[in-house]
């Protein structure tokens, strides 16, 4: 009997033969061939919390909607306020099923009154594209931008003085969440102070093409603060310590903003939006569940998926666990029932059969010092 098998082929970043050259490595995320570390996660993390470190996040997706109708797709399409953006301005939102729950979660950027700059994640992205598409019945112009922009990730405390060295945008006056057009090394960028890190620093987006220069050139600017390539390990953590949400694990297409601790950019008031009437009879009605963070108090790591156990009684699932490099803690979060799980309660979680003690903390684990 013959049998086949087809083999993946895994879509790479432009910036691919720089990470396999610089000895990353590499893993499949999310069918993206993507380097998960280079020295060492817990050195990459402690680089971006104390100085300065650069990320290939290429493989995140851009989709663009314009026209003069735009604004109304992006109020349709997502529950915050897009109409309060000025141009040059960011927030985070999402994309909802009519029930209320995650398509995705997404940065929104006001480029113009009739343009608006979507970025969202990586393996979500023709999905994304697609739902857009399928909800779009107004005549926007919707476009699959993705392979039109590298994405670099400068991170860290001195984020901004690596970055100041090859542009000569005031990169000080940017606020958080905002956005500026200019050049870097003479490149067209999109500049957003922006992250998933917890920390201060920058998100470009240029052109493939000058992907490899301007990494090298960012990596060479920060060289006197100790700059360091960082790969998918370290950004787990980082925002993990921040209490960042991550698509797959805290959102899903079972998750609502409610639930996940996003109610923040959900925004009933500004009238209807895909998934509002579900979100409004889940306030009225109660959210069931809801997400908590969590420190370790035994000797024990909760990994992703371990289940969550309070007086006795299975009763959730850790959504992410890690060890947390510049806390030196074990933490996680886990998605527990409303009536559970309460600040400063014990838990307990099953780490490889055993159940080991943690206590029910605040979060963010870490915020910046301003």
């Amino acid at each position: 009997m013959q049998s086949s098998s087809t083999a993946v082929t895994l879509q790479k970043t432009p910036l691919n033969g720089v990470h396999r050259a610089a000895g990353a490595r590499m893993v499949d995320f999310g069918g993206w061939d993507m380097p998960v570390e280079y020295s060492g996660i817990i050195s990459e993390h402690m680089a971006v919390r104390t100085s300065v470190g650069l990320f290939d996040v290429s493989h995140m997706g851009e989709i663009e909607i314009r026209g003069p109708r735009a604004l109304e797709l992006v109020e349709h399409l997502t529950p915050n306020a897009a109409s309060k953006l000025q141009d040059g301005q960011a927030q985070y939102s999402a994309l909802l099923y009519p029930n209320g729950t995650f398509v995705d979660d997404i940065l929104v950027h006001r480029m113009a009154a009739d343009h608006y700059f979507l970025c969202v994640n990586a393996s979500n992205q023709e999905k994304d594209y697609q739902w857009i598409v399928d909800q779009n019945k107004i005549g926007a112009e919707v476009e699959f931008a993705s392979e039109k922009y590298v994405q670099l990730a400068i991170q860290g405390p001195r984020a901004l003085a690596t970055l100041a060295k090859l542009t000569d945008v005031d990169l000080a006056a940017i606020r958080y969440y905002w956005f500026t057009r200019g050049e870097v090394l003479g490149v067209p960028a999109i500049i957003a102070r922006t992250g998933y890190t917890g920390e201060d620093g920058f998100e470009i987006y240029i052109p493939p093409q000058e992907g490899e220069r301007l990494w090298n050139a960012i990596f060479d600017a920060g060289m006197e603060f100790g700059i360091l390539f960082c790969g998918l390990g370290a950004r787990n953590t980082l925002r993990l310590e921040a209490a960042m949400s991550l698509y797959g694990h805290e959102i899903d297409d079972t998750t609502t903003p409610y639930e996940a601790g996003l109610g923040w950019i959900v925004k009933l008031q500004k009238g209807g939006f895909i998934g509002r009437d579900a979100l409004v009879a889940q306030k009225e009605k109660g959210v069931p569940r809801r997400l908590a963070g969590f420190e370790m108090r035994g000797r024990g790591i909760a990994r992703d998926g371990y289940r969550v156990f309070v007086d006795g009684s299975d009763a959730g699932r850790v959504t992410s666990g890690s060890p947390a490099p510049f806390l030196q803690k074990n933490i996680g979060l886990c998605m527990l029932p409303s009536t559970k799980g309460e600040l400063g309660s014990s838990i307990e979680i099953e780490v490889r059969s055993r159940l080991v003690e943690a206590e029910i903390v605040a979060t963010p684990f870490y915020s910046r010092k301003k």
